[in-house]
């Protein structure tokens, strides 16, 4: 029994390194041909992009199927903990005046996506094309907050089956990855084509508000400017902190679902396990950064920190992307995705104008 337990941790241990060795692997090259290779960051190819894009390309070879199974336990710590821990020094970056920008629009614009986000899945999921609950609250919850995180959140909640839970993540991972390119494209279409200066605070807003992952906000908005990116950051946040009461009010929905009463164990989920206290510590760094000043060293030594971090993590995220099993998605599932992503990028924008213009003329 010793032995075999050894072997056990042996076994846990390797899978851990190996895939934070592939992580680390996939971030320094994408450093080092971002710092070989400046001007790819002028035609958005930053090092946070270069590590995704590096990623996906390993990871969909037959070796790097082999390594993402080998080394799953480091690579998903990459893409889970780091992630968090990236977003947590990134707060080193801001100050709370910097939050001042996103003020009371910014927190009304996040309430108003995932509130018409969440009611669109739950009326198409189920009333037009009539898919289970649990994979439509799974895809909702995704698309209207946080993206894999919040589906991995809701999960332990709805008690749904582990293909229900894999083809949202596809999906959300899928839609996710494409947004992380064309959302800087319509920034720069905009300004090429129309001649318009586009507010770096709205855009961000934008952004923030409507792009699926952290990690994805941090890519988009990076490729555009700094002070975009800001913006993203800080409204992403504020929408990833509404997962706690999200979560809180699904628990009470379920709680007393007539369809849900046989299953007791929902009566005893906690969702405060589920509170993204990341986001909080996020919230405490940029109190610090207001109050505190920094050497210059230092301050680089963070942000370089930071970034490698934000590689590693996508990096991961990107080799753990299995194009082909998308393939297996339910068409249905696929079809629900591609109106969400569309009413995010769409009517994400046209709640942003409309917010906005409001918050202007009443405040």
């Amino acid at each position: 029994m010793i032995q075999k337990a050894g072997v056990w941790i042996r076994s846990a241990q390797y899978k851990f390194l190996l895939g934070l060795v592939v992580s680390i692997i996939v971030a320094s090259i994408a450093a080092i041909i971002s710092h070989h290779f400046p001007l790819m960051s002028k035609f958005g190819l930053s090092m946070l992009t270069l590590a995704i894009i590096v990623g996906i390309i390993f990871g969909n070879f037959p070796f790097g199927r082999v390594l993402a199974k080998c080394g799953v336990n480091g690579l998903n710590f990459s893409k889970q903990r780091l992630l968090r821990l990236g977003i947590i020094l990134y707060g080193f970056r801001l100050t709370y005046a910097d939050i001042k920008i996103v003020g009371l629009s910014g927190i009304l614009i996040d309430a108003m996506i995932l509130f018409t986000t969440f009611l669109l899945a739950i009326y198409l999921g189920i009333k037009k094309f009539e898919l289970d609950k649990n994979a439509v609250i799974l895809m909702g919850a995704g698309n209207s907050i946080c993206g894999a995180a919040a589906i991995l959140a809701t999960e332990p909640l709805l008690k749904s089956s582990n293909d229900q839970t894999t083809s949202a993540i596809s999906t959300v991972v899928l839609f996710g990855t494409l947004s992380i390119f064309l959302y800087p494209s319509i920034y720069f279409l905009i300004q090429f084509l129309i001649g318009i200066q586009l507010d770096p605070s709205l855009y961000g807003k934008y952004i923030g508000s409507t792009v699926l992952e952290v990690a994805q906000v941090v890519a988009s908005s990076n490729l555009i400017n700094d002070e975009v990116s800001n913006i993203a950051v800080i409204t992403k946040m504020v929408r990833v902190m509404m997962l706690g009461p999200f979560l809180i009010f699904l628990s009470i929905y379920t709680s007393y679902d007539k369809n849900s009463r046989a299953n007791q164990s929902l009566l005893v989920y906690k969702p405060k396990n589920y509170i993204p206290w990341f986001a909080v510590v996020f919230l405490v760094c940029i109190g610090i950064n207001s109050v505190l000043t920094f050497s210059s060293s230092i301050k680089d030594a963070l942000i370089f920190t930071d970034n490698f971090l934000l590689a590693m993590a996508m990096g991961a995220l990107g080799f753990t992307t299995d194009i082909s099993s998308l393939l297996k998605t339910n068409i249905k599932l696929f079809r629900l995705a591609i109106f969400l992503f569309c009413w995010l990028v769409i009517g994400g924008a046209i709640i942003n104008l409309i917010v906005t213009f409001l918050v202007q003329k009443v405040f």
